[in-house]
């Protein structure tokens, strides 16, 4: 079987029209479809049904989702490896991410970039999730690492969840709430309150859950919604994530009834990325996976 096929199928379901799965993939529409046609050949299954509404899988192709989408994950792991180890890899990579990614993601894969392909060059831009999908749709950054925004992609985005964590407060060893073994939303209307800065998911999700929050301060990073807590200024909203451990005096408590916060790759749905471009791709799926062990 070429895999090829099993990826303009894949590309079909998840955007819903051969015509988008032709654009995502880089070929004709007609093409799209003959290899669709050839693949349900092999397999002697119809893996599509079509409509003037677009194609939809039918059990058959539901069924062959999973399967097929190993398939194409593993042949895009072996050629991803088979770059890595020729220690061929040139151009530029154009990175996004918000202070939590920067610190527990990004930083570690820039590290192994310096080391193991020095003549790959790189940049990183930091700010809010927002913006940086915002610069992806633009074209001014490859792929972003940002906290999945509550609202939905804009079209002509693919986000992918690496990793989640839950919601909480930092408060001091000696505040009040500090023995507590978690929290309620309706328990930070009375305090001044820490967090990242407006078009942050922490501060809309802060928003949608209490009226009218005080907000002392609003921060650019973790670190310093940390910092201004251990000098007293008041409860730091953030997810639960291992950054700047390094601060002292410190509790956090998870908000009960808070969801939880996601961090995703998100990228252009009609790329085609760089094979530099690609195996940073996968060194951040790689450093994502080590922070769910």
């Amino acid at each position: 079987m070429r895999v090829e096929r099993a990826r303009y199928f894949l590309a079909a379901v998840e955007t819903g029209s051969l015509r988008s799965a032709a654009v995502r993939c880089g070929v004709s529409q007609p093409t799209v479809g003959q290899q669709i046609a050839l693949l349900e050949e092999e397999l002697d299954v119809v893996l599509l049904t079509r409509s003037r509404h677009g194609v939809r899988p039918t059990p058959a192709g539901q069924a062959l989702l999973e399967p097929l989408g190993r398939l194409v994950a593993a042949e895009d792991a072996v050629r991803e490896s088979a770059m890595e180890s020729s220690a061929a890899y040139r151009g530029g990579v154009q990175i996004g991410g918000v202070s939590v990614t920067a610190e527990t993601i990004i930083a570690p894969v820039v590290g192994h970039l310096r080391k193991q392909h020095p003549g790959l060059r790189f940049s990183v831009r930091e700010g809010a999730s927002a913006d940086i999908e915002a610069a992806v749709l633009d074209g001014g950054l490859d792929f972003g690492v940002v906290t999945m925004p509550m609202s939905p992609a804009a079209t002509g985005l693919h986000r992918t969840p690496l990793v989640s964590a839950p919601v909480g407060i930092h408060v001091r060893t000696d505040h009040p709430l500090a023995g507590r073994g978690h929290v309620h939303w309706h328990d930070l209307e009375a305090w001044p309150l820490v967090t990242m800065r407006t078009g942050t998911v922490m501060w809309e999700m802060l928003h949608r859950h209490v009226t009218r929050p005080d907000v002392v301060v609003q921060a650019m990073s973790a670190r310093t919604v940390k910092v201004m807590v251990g000098q007293g200024a008041g409860l730091g909203l953030l997810a639960g994530f291992e950054t700047s451990a390094d601060i002292p005096d410190l509790v956090w408590l998870p908000l009960r009834d808070a969801d939880p916060v996601h961090l995703c790759l998100t990228q252009r749905r009609d790329g085609r990325p760089s094979r530099s471009a690609l195996i940073v791709r996968r060194l951040i799926r790689a450093r994502a996976d080590e922070l769910t062990e």
